[in-house]
């Protein structure tokens, strides 16, 4: 996590960590990764089409890490990529929970314990862009957990539309599920604790100023 000033900006362009380049072929993956969003609701909430949302969930959710192989990979790295990857992801959790809650696939409970992770966050974020700090960079507990849930999901979906795999696919899921949420949550703190050291050695810099 670093400060935003055009210094740092070029500094960080120029030793090859990101660029402020667009049309990439990270990036397309991953815009091809939103446009599944809409397509999975569609398909489970409009259509009812459980089979074909289950291979759109599945799909978004293992190809999580392809993106950011392909940018490492060919040196594609950029700005909008790191910012697209994780939005991507919590769309997918974000849209996946709205429509598991509203189909009664998880309980309103479980949702709620999610989402008030992601508000947490959105405060930090927040009080971080008042003392001119991006957006903390992924950490690895929190894209396992992304990847956990991001497995979870089209399981207990498997296990809703399909009675015959409901014991083994309900057990899988659940199991997934609740490990996810538990380092979702650490995830979180740990970003947090990040946080509120960067503020206070802003503090602790402008009264020494």
């Amino acid at each position: 996590m670093s400060r935003r000033p055009a210094g740092a900006e070029q500094a960080r362009a120029s030793d090859g960590a990101a660029t402020g380049r667009v049309l990439t072929v990270p990036n397309m993956i991953s815009f091809l990764r939103l446009l599944g969003v809409p397509l999975f609701l569609y398909l489970l909430l409009v259509a009812h089409a459980d089979v074909a949302a289950i291979v759109v969930l599945a799909v978004g959710g293992t190809t999580d890490w392809v993106d950011g192989w392909v940018a490492r990979r060919l040196r594609q790295v950029s700005r909008l990529g790191e910012l697209l990857d994780p939005l991507a992801d919590r769309l997918y959790i974000l849209a996946t929970l709205v429509a598991f809650t509203a189909r009664e696939v998880v309980p309103w409970q479980f949702t709620a314990a999610l989402l008030a992770r992601e508000l947490l966050l959105l405060g930090s974020l927040a009080v971080l862009r008042r003392y001119g700090y991006g957006p903390p960079p992924v950490h690895y507990v929190g894209k396992t957990a992304t990847f956990v849930l991001l497995a979870a999901f089209p399981t207990l979906l498997l296990a809703a539309a399909v009675p015959s795999a409901a014991t083994v696919a309900g057990a899988l899921g659940w199991g997934l599920a609740w490990w996810g949420l538990v380092l979702y949550w650490v995830a979180g703190a740990m970003y947090v604790i990040q946080a509120a050291r960067l503020i206070r050695a802003a503090r602790g810099a402008g009264v020494a100023t």
